[in-house]
């Protein structure tokens, strides 16, 4: 997948590496050609362009007509909502993932279908699981491995479905639902929106089952 990071600074130069690392191909935005030579290794063999992440010049010279995800992660809190519009809006990333300073905006950026990390709550790997939702993390694992909890970003599918037909005895359950920076427990009667993330109990031996329905959508259940 191509992604376009915007910032480099220690994050965005960090997380540039490290999916490129995974394999990724990364094109990196920064409006200091400095921050280049500074923050990028020796070995970065990406795209380094010198720009605004909210200049359509500056995203179409990283290429993001062909882009899968996009992380802005400068400094600056409008600039990042931004370049996450333009991403989501005008080119129609699938995923995009902006940093704030400001963790109250969160679930009005939820609302626009737009993915935040907090800088108090900044890492890395918390941006990878955005930028990459059909790999679904595994967050815990009980002693012998036969039961793990794993974080789902929700599917387009499942937007305005019932979360309950997620629930299939000792195979698989919902425990908790992610939604505009809080979490819920009550998830009986709750209904899918765009951009919840779920937390799901399953079985070793029910992943592939659970992965094939949150794939599928719930009309092939």
């Amino acid at each position: 997948m191509h992604v376009i990071v915007v910032g480099c600074g220690r994050l965005g130069s960090e997380l540039a590496v490290d999916l490129e690392t995974s394999g990724h191909s990364v094109a990196i935005i920064d409006k200091n050609r400095l921050s280049f030579q500074r923050y990028l290794p020796d070995r970065w063999s990406g795209r380094a362009v010198l720009g605004f992440g909210f200049d359509r010049d500056a995203l179409e010279q990283a290429d993001i007509e062909n882009a899968g995800a996009l992380a802005a992660v400068t400094g600056g809190d409008n600039s990042n909502i931004m370049t996450a519009r333009i991403a989501r809006e005008t080119y129609e990333v699938a995923n995009v993932v902006a940093r704030i300073q400001d963790p109250r905006r969160a679930a009005i950026y939820q609302r626009l279908g737009i993915a935040t990390v907090a800088s108090v709550a900044w890492a890395t790997d918390q941006v990878m699981r955005r930028l990459t939702p059909d790999a679904h993390t595994v967050e815990w694992t009980d002693a012998n491995g036969a039961l793990s909890m794993v974080e789902v970003s929700l599917p387009p599918a499942w937007a305005g479905q019932k979360l309950a037909q997620l629930s299939v005895g000792d195979r698989y359950r919902v425990a908790v639902i992610s939604r505009g920076g809080s979490g819920r427990l009550e998830v009986e009667n709750a209904v899918g929106q765009e951009g919840d993330v779920l937390h799901v109990m399953v079985q070793r031996d029910a992943r592939q089952e659970l992965e094939a329905l949150l794939d599928n959508g719930p009309e092939d259940h």
